[in-house]
């Protein structure tokens, strides 16, 4: 029984892709198009060459994060939707550490600035949490909320106290994650991204703490009965989730995006749940799914030069796998 649990898992997703990209190549055809040539584009867009690969790398970086947050939050029971302000609010501690502390350089400053990252993201999670455990508060509303609420504090920083210049952005951050291939952007928060998911699948399903978590999220009640702590558990699923979410973001800045400006880490957190849902909320199977939303946005552009069909084409495609 297990085992067909477990395959079950693992096809649904699969056979999810093929029809979604068989349902895309009828829309394509119906429009006028050539779905064999454009998913050649697509593929070539993403792997083309090794500038091409590694571009599809870095677009699975934040994914992976905002990923692996929601996987975390599920799995205890509780939806966390705020992995964006999350994101924001690590990227929005990081800027600051970055540019405003004086007298650290270097690997120390890297990470002092991501640990600042980590708590600012885990502080912004732990409100729904709070709000959730003290109050009775619906997390959803709580924590898309507050997404509105980072955004718009990041746009007040790049706007105003921050601002570099006429232009409404910050200055550049003064270190950066170091390059990991050679000729492409890829940078070592790939690495960091591919070791929070091997730890969070170890605590999950190898440790006594993932398994009462793992508990509560399948039954609060039976839970309760047997004396874990739920609300404790809640409140720390949304401080580590934003943890994650809040490291992702700072990993985005100092690796890709080097300075905040409007859009930054736009989308990442609503695209984060659909991956970890897709994934089976599993930090394995969260990771391989966001490296699949990466091959189509990092596809999507060269599709679009090479076939002609407009890059919605894409967006259905991704919708379509989360139906």
């Amino acid at each position: 029984m297990k085992m067909k649990n477990t395959l079950i898992k693992i096809l649904v997703p699969i056979l999810s892709v093929l029809c979604s990209f068989l349902v895309g190549a009828i829309m394509i055809t119906l429009i006028g198009g050539n779905p064999v040539d454009a998913y050649k584009f697509l593929i070539r867009g993403a792997f083309g060459s090794t500038a091409n690969i590694g571009e599809t790398i870095v677009k699975a970086v934040p994914l992976i994060f905002t990923g692996l947050a929601a996987t975390f939050a599920y799995k205890c029971g509780v939806f966390n939707l705020g992995a964006e302000g999350q994101f924001t609010m690590g990227a929005v501690t990081s800027i600051w550490i970055s540019t405003v502390v004086t007298g650290v350089t270097g690997i120390p400053l890297i990470l002092l600035s991501l640990t600042g990252g980590i708590i600012a993201g885990g502080i912004w999670g732990a409100i729904p949490g709070i709000l959730k455990i003290t109050r009775g508060l619906n997390e959803i509303i709580v924590s898309i909320m507050l997404n509105y609420v980072a955004v718009l504090f990041m746009g007040f920083l790049y706007s105003g106290p921050l601002r570099e210049g006429s232009v409404p952005q910050t200055a550049a951050v003064t270190v950066k994650l170091g390059r990991i291939m050679t000729g492409t952007r890829v940078h070592a928060g790939i690495i960091i991204a591919l070791i929070i998911a091997v730890c969070i699948y170890y605590f999950l399903f190898y440790t006594a703490g993932g398994f009462k978590l793992r508990a509560v999220g399948l039954n609060q009640t039976a839970s309760l009965f047997n004396g874990f702590s739920v609300k404790r558990f809640m409140l720390i699923s949304f401080i580590i989730s934003g943890a994650i979410a809040g490291l992702g973001g700072s990993v985005e800045l100092h690796g890709t995006q080097f300075r905040l400006m409007s859009g930054f880490g736009a989308g990442y957190g609503f695209d984060g749940v659909a991956i970890a849902l897709i994934g089976q909320l599993n930090p394995i199977g969260t990771v391989l799914v966001a490296y699949l939303f990466a091959v189509l946005r990092a596809g999507a552009t060269t599709m679009q030069v090479g076939s002609g069909m407009p890059t919605s084409v894409v967006d259905i495609i991704q919708a379509l796998i989360i139906v």
